[in-house]
């Protein structure tokens, strides 16, 4: 870096860098407002999209509380035009749940299905995972529901997913498979109060 003697060097230095890089430096301070303006506004519009998911949700799920053809309609169409947000997945998940109560279990299953490829929630994933084999079971879909489980990788569900394993397998007639898959989940902490009782009535 050059040392100057006088002022006079001094200003004169900094006039001459200015004629040659004034031009860069607007362009570069124009450029960066710029796209800071434009990051806030983006920060700012995606924030708005996400509270207005969040009272359409509300509002979604008291019609679904009606629970007939119409308010599933209505659901479905909220999910369609906010797929992109948590919210959708919830209303998926929560439209499912009344669908099995409807005894609609292929409708359950689709819209589970959809729910689990359209998040990346970790404390979700293992929740609709259990969902889609308990459907598929229902289904008579044993195997589909085994190869479900078997890539539920969650830690602190070992005792739920063993449990659900054996119900699978009970229902498959695979009766020592189950009291198996029963007594591994009897090993986790996450047991639950009729573990026991089924133990007890393959005893039998």
């Amino acid at each position: 870096m050059e040392l100057y003697d006088t002022e006079e060097q001094t200003v004169e230095a900094i006039r001459d860098w200015w004629k040659e890089n004034g031009k860069a430096v607007i362009v570069g301070a124009v450029l960066g407002l710029g796209g800071l303006l434009g990051w806030n506004y983006y920060q700012d519009s995606q924030t708005t999209k996400q509270e207005n998911a969040s009272t359409d949700y509300a509002q979604t799920m008291q019609v679904l509380s009606e629970d007939n053809a119409k308010s599933q309609a209505q659901v479905q169409d909220y999910i369609d035009a906010n797929k992109d947000t948590a919210y959708a997945v919830l209303a998926s998940m929560q439209l499912a749940k009344v669908q099995v109560e409807a005894g609609e279990l292929k409708k359950a299953l689709t819209q589970l299905k959809w729910a689990q490829s359209h998040t990346d929630d970790q404390a979700l994933k293992p929740v609709i995972a259990v969902r889609i084999a308990r459907v598929e079971s229902e289904l008579k879909q044993y195997d589909n529901a085994l190869a479900t489980l078997k890539n539920v990788k969650a830690k602190g569900w070992e005792g739920r997913i063993d449990e659900l394993r054996g119900d699978i397998l009970l229902a498959k007639g695979d009766k020592s498979g189950a009291y198996s898959a029963y007594s591994q989940a009897q090993q986790a902490k996450d047991v639950s109060q009729t573990l026991q009782m089924k133990l007890d009535d393959l005893a039998k």
